[in-house]
């Protein structure tokens, strides 16, 4: 669902979660998120040695944050003369008018962030109904 969330924002060319594509380069044994028990933690919680899937683990959070990256495209409509072709394909250049930024990344940042809260916000309120469905049908069966 991030994935989805973030590749809808428009300029967004890439999406990683977790170590993603330098993971591909790693061996089984390297990226492996193995499960420790936390003794610095008063109540032994278990976490991970390393965080390698960013969070997520079969699509499902394992308690670790949650890391992923985002990548935009930088804007092509810039105050440059640019080669370009007409539709004939005569060779021409287009000289761009008007104000545009040429980075996105001070407004990029709080879209993720907000499109980020949204789909996990979305995903606690789902997991809370399928929770409360199952107790009500419990509870139905039960008397």
């Amino acid at each position: 669902m991030l994935t989805h969330a973030m590749l809808s924002i428009p300029a967004t060319k890439g999406f990683e979660i977790g170590s993603d594509f330098e993971g591909a380069k790693m061996r089984g044994s390297e990226h492996n998120n193995m499960f420790i028990s936390d003794t610095t933690s008063r109540n032994k919680k278990l976490t991970t040695k390393t965080n390698n899937s960013g969070g997520i683990q079969g699509g499902i959070s394992n308690g670790e944050p949650i890391v992923f990256r985002v990548a935009f495209k930088p804007p092509g409509t810039i105050d440059k003369t640019q080669e370009t072709c007409t539709f004939d394909g005569e060779q021409c250049f287009l000289n761009a008018r008007g104000r545009h930024d040429p980075c996105v990344v001070p407004r990029a940042v709080p879209i993720v962030k907000a499109m980020a809260a949204l789909v996990l916000a979305d995903q606690i309120l789902i997991q809370q109904s399928r929770t409360n469905t199952c107790s009500t049908v419990h509870e139905l069966a039960v008397t």
